[in-house]
């Protein structure tokens, strides 16, 4: 990451859920916040119609774009396991689920880590989830930023006193199904 670049306290990720609200949510999040473009269940060529629209429509607020899983396509940086942002330019957002992701990341140099999922999600019905102590544990093994992923809202964030978070329903909640 440029040394002059910080990673943005405020993430939302893309997800067919909330794919009918992300313009008026990145029109409301703070200036300077992150958007992580996933819409995998896209066809490629439509996928990389949403990408543009939607990092336009993030740049217009000075939000940092991060494409997962691809590159080249103007982004800001690249979102995935370890193994994949490894080798890609630019900021390199690592996701991580538990200790040995979390080594495999700083292995990676990755620039950030997504750890998650803290609560339970939509994202992965009956999926177990870390709970603030064993995120806790993890986020302290990171030595990197770590953004909070999983279940998060604004007063989650502040009830465990984290710096980063990240999430699909909890900043596009109003118009979820």
């Amino acid at each position: 990451m440029p040394e002059d670049q910080t990673l943005p306290s405020l993430w939302l990720l893309s997800d067919r859920r909330n794919d009918a609200v992300l313009e008026p949510t990145l029109a409301t999040l703070p200036p300077g916040s992150g958007f992580v473009f996933r819409h995998y269940h896209l066809t490629p060529a439509a996928r990389r119609d949403r990408f543009d629209a939607l990092a336009a429509a993030a740049r217009r607020r000075g939000h940092l774009v991060v494409l997962s899983r691809a590159w080249g396509w103007g982004e800001d940086g690249t979102y995935g396991p370890a193994n994949f942002i490894a080798a890609q330019p630019g900021l390199r957002l690592a996701t991580a689920h538990d200790a040995a992701e979390i080594a495999a990341a700083k292995a990676a140099s990755a620039d950030g880590v997504f750890v998650s999922p803290v609560f339970p999600t939509r994202s992965h019905p009956g999926a177990a989830s870390l709970g603030p102590a064993r995120f806790q544990r993890l986020a302290a093994l990171a030595r990197m930023p770590v953004i909070a992923l999983g279940g998060m809202t604004h007063d989650r964030a502040r009830m465990l006193g984290i710096a980063r978070w990240g999430a699909i329903d909890g900043l596009a909640a109003p118009a979820i199904p």
